[in-house]
Order: C-alpha cells, then sequence, then structure tokens
C-alpha cells in the first residue's frame, strides 16, 4: 500500500431504491427460470437444514429438497402463486411443507433427473454445514430461519469482498472485515492504519463507509426476497433478531 489516506469504496451503483426485484420478477412472470433459480441457488440451504432438524435423514433430505426444487424450476410450484405470499423465504417454506407431504410415500430417486435442475445441490457440504447446527435448541422453524438469515449475510458478505477486489482493494477488505463482521477481536485502528500505511483517521472513515455499503447491500438482498410494498426494514429487523435470539 502507498502512502496516501484514500480509502474511498469501490464504485457501484445505488441501491437506495428498490423498485424491481428477484422475488416480484418471478411473482410478475413465473416462467422466469433465471430469477427464480437464482434466489434458490442462493438458499436451499435453510430448507435442507429445516428438513433434518425434523428428523429427516441426510440422504432423504438431499432426495426431497433436490425433488423440490426439480418441481419449483419446472414451473410446477408456481402455479399458485399469489403476492400474498409476500416474503420468498414463507413461500419456500410452505412450499416445501407441501411437498414433502405429498412426496413422502413416493420413491423420490426417481425424480432425480440431472438435466433438469438448473443447479446442484452439494449435499455433502450441507450435511457438514447442518452437523455444526446447535442441538436440540431450535425447533425446525427455527433452524430454517437463523440458517436463512446467516446465508443472507454471507452473500452479502461475499459481494461487498467482491465489490473491493475487484476494485484492486482486496487487501483493505481483509483488514477492515473484523470491524464489520465481529468474528474475530477487533483490533485497533492506529494497528490497521499502519498495516495500510494509512492514518488513523482515514482508517476510521474507510471502516464507517464500510458499514455503510454492507447497510446497503443487506437492504438490497432482502429486497430481493420480497415483493414490492413489502417492508425491508421490518425484515431486516426479524432477521437481525433471530441471529440476536441464537
Amino acid at each position: 500500500m502507498g502512502n496516501s489516506d484514500s480509502t474511498e469504496a469501490p464504485d457501484r451503483p445505488t441501491a437506495a431504491r428498490f423498485k424491481t426485484t428477484l422475488w416480484t420478477q418471478v411473482l410478475d412472470a413465473p416462467h422466469d427460470e433465471k430469477a427464480l433459480a437464482s434466489l434458490c441457488r442462493k438458499y436451499w440451504y435453510p430448507l435442507y437444514a429445516f428438513l433434518r432438524r425434523n428428523g429427516i435423514s441426510s440422504h432423504e433430505a438431499e432426495d426431497l429438497t433436490q425433488g423440490f426444487f426439480v418441481q419449483l424450476l419446472s414451473n410446477q410450484g408456481l402455479e399458485t402463486v399469489r403476492r400474498e405470499y409476500g416474503k420468498f423465504r414463507s413461500f419456500l417454506l410452505a412450499s416445501l411443507k407441501n411437498f414433502v407431504a405429498d412426496q413422502r410415500d413416493r420413491a423420490l430417486a426417481a425424480k432425480r433427473s440431472p438435466d433438469q435442475p438448473l443447479f446442484e445441490l452439494d449435499a455433502q457440504k450441507a450435511e457438514d454445514r447442518y452437523r455444526l447446527e446447535p442441538v436440540e435448541r431450535m425447533n425446525p422453524e427455527k433452524i430454517f430461519e437463523r440458517r436463512w438469515a446467516l446465508t443472507l449475510l454471507e452473500e452479502v458478505l461475499a459481494a461487498l469482498e467482491s465489490e473491493f477486489v475487484t476494485s484492486g482493494k482486496g487487501e483493505v477488505f481483509r483488514e477492515l472485515q473484523p470491524f464489520l463482521s465481529g468474528e474475530q477481536a477487533i483490533p485497533a485502528y492506529k494497528v490497521v492504519a499502519a498495516r495500510l500505511a494509512l492514518s488513523e483517521g482515514a482508517v476510521r472513515v474507510a471502516v464507517h463507509r464500510l458499514r455503510d455499503r454492507y447497510r446497503e447491500l443487506v437492504r438490497k438482498e432482502i429486497a430481493e426476497t420480497l415483493a414490492v410494498g413489502e417492508d425491508v426494514e421490518a425484515e431486516m429487523r426479524h432477521l437481525f433478531a433471530v441471529l440476536r435470539n441464537d
């Protein structure tokens, strides 16, 4: 790093207003497979965790999750979509419950067609993640919401890192991330300033901008899972409350 105090955030489009969302695209055009697949690709694991917490074996949970998405992405699951479903996570969970009720006594493995799903599920990775879930403390619905919230934040963090890396500021992101995630001890501003060859004041400003951009991306990601008119701030408060109650 040089001696410049510039830590401007990477250029990006504004996300202050969300007039169109991925979920809105699905509601308005039920045959938009790409929009639906984009959401499902991000948020399939919370459904898998829901099934496992219901006492379903890892193999059957994989079959049920895959079979559910085969149906959903072939548009069979969109025939009864209504705007009152609102939140995409509510629609997914309700649809999964209906699917499981219909499919439990059938040969689910026969429904797994290699060229029908638009994406593959990483069953081994899912099971590895599930082993780390809290034991006994959460019912299936709560584990679903917890994993939904964490998955959303993981998506946001990855998007934020990508913005910095694309702008050649990957090192800045790595140094500032502890101030954002709280996953590790937060270093002193002066320590980070020395490593980045910046002033302490510049680092403080950079952290403030990083946090602002993070919140902006969280709102954008949440908006993509809501219908137009749904309260993004209320959903944000709910998801963070889910994590606080973890």
